[in-house]
């Protein structure tokens, strides 16, 4: 697929879906860590069965990402990520109408199945689809909006739970989700579908994921190094977001102090996103994936030291926004640069499988630590957990036959 010229990328189209891709984030997955105390307080539900349940979501959503990641790759990504944003606003609508711990419970399993379908796995792999090498130009673009998304849901759902409790927070983020994210997904995705199959039809037969007893020995060794290493940075960081406020408030932070260091992890991931865009043509992905191992590393240990020195919170906020703004990038570039961009969806998907069962894990392995030795137990393991992803990335070797992004 040749490179497209600068007027001929589908800005529009793109535009369109950063900002929808923002709404799903914001709507379906930072709504609950930006309510978990909430239901903690006004339901007596307790963290741990909560966060169980949301690692059950990311699970699900990860079992059914290759699977959408074929539909993608048949051409069903536009029905695929509207149809996402359309129920996953019922069912957010319809959690705020419960009382009852299981069917609460129940609703955030079926979340899964959305988020499946509508965060970046599938917007990537869409985008992948359709502009091939020029993809990265526009990942880039999208994350650079779509890091906002924290930034949104976080104060959004706050202060409408301040004026009308956390049913009312959940039902603004659905009416959001409905209303605004499904039409631009579907306007977005609709003509980058149109565009992939103008330039350059996709071959729908499916080749095997890289991990298949077929696969060359190479390709296995590169697939597990990237998958290891994204699932431990990519754990590291759910873990961190979803006891974020847990964590500030155990070390005596007010709460309105604790969701501003939240709402700034957001911007911090724009910080990092820059740049790259800045340095691009003098560092490798894999020496930007190795800077964000590190730098979300050294996040944890800040905030572990947060309670003596409160200001390193803020330090905290710059190298985890940062750190992991970048990580949204260099996944699906690194992916298409070591395997190729054939049946994208579906490699990308089987990558995602363990990428996202890892982050789904995440959350409810910091609360069992947190049982056993507090936060302070619970960031030593997260910090340690970048030490292996960083070792993970420096054993990577990029194929020689594939061409650098950068």
């Amino acid at each position: 697929m040749p490179s497209l010229s600068r007027s001929d990328f589908p800005t529009i189209s793109i535009a369109a879906l950063a900002v929808g891709e923002t709404i799903v984030w914001a709507a379906f997955y930072y709504t609950f860590p930006a309510l978990l105390t909430r239901w903690e307080g006004a339901e007596g539900w307790g963290k741990t069965t909560l966060t169980a349940a949301f690692a059950g979501t990311i699970m699900l959503s990860a079992l059914l990402a290759p699977f959408a990641g074929r539909l993608i790759d048949r051409g069903h990504g536009p029905a695929l990520m509207t149809g996402a944003a359309c129920v996953g606003a019922g069912l957010l609508a319809l959690s705020s109408l419960t009382t009852s711990l299981a069917l609460f419970v129940a609703i955030w399993l079926c979340l899964g199945v959305v988020m499946a379908g509508a965060l970046y796995e599938p917007c990537f792999a869409v985008v992948t689809r359709a502009l091939g090498p020029d993809a990265r130009r526009a990942i880039t673009g999208i994350t650079l909006v779509a890091g906002f998304a924290g930034t949104l849901s976080f104060p959004m759902n706050h202060w409408i739970a301040e004026i009308g409790g956390w049913r009312l927070a959940a039902q603004a983020m659905a009416a959001l989700a409905l209303l605004a994210a499904a039409p631009l997904l579907w306007f977005s995705t609709s003509r980058l579908e149109s565009y992939a199959l103008a330039r350059a039809p996709v071959p729908t037969r499916e080749s095997p994921p890289p991990e298949a007893p077929g696969a060359a020995p190479s390709r296995r060794r590169l697939f597990f190094l990237l998958t290891l290493g994204f699932a431990l940075v990519g754990a590291a960081h759910s873990l961190v977001l979803n006891h974020l406020l847990p964590i500030l408030q155990s070390n005596r932070m007010s709460e309105d102090f604790a969701v501003l260091v939240a709402a700034g992890v957001g911007p911090m991931q724009v910080v990092g996103r820059l740049a790259i865009l800045g340095f691009e043509r003098h560092l490798s992905n894999r020496v930007v994936a190795l800077t964000s191992c590190v730098a979300v590393g050294l996040a944890a240990c800040c905030l572990l030291g947060a309670q003596f020195l409160p200001l390193l919170a803020i330090v905290f906020v710059v190298l985890q926004g940062s750190g992991y703004g970048t990580v949204s990038i260099m996944r699906p570039v690194m992916l298409r640069e070591t395997l190729g961009d054939t049946n994208f969806g579906a490699i990308s998907g089987e990558m995602a499988r363990y990428a996202t069962a890892a982050a789904a894990l995440a959350p409810f392995a910091g609360s069992l630590l947190w049982l056993i030795g507090g936060y302070d137990l619970t960031l030593l393991v997260v910090a340690a957990s970048c030490a292996v992803a960083f070792a993970a990335f420096a054993a990577l070797a990029v194929r020689p036959d594939r061409p650098s992004t950068c």
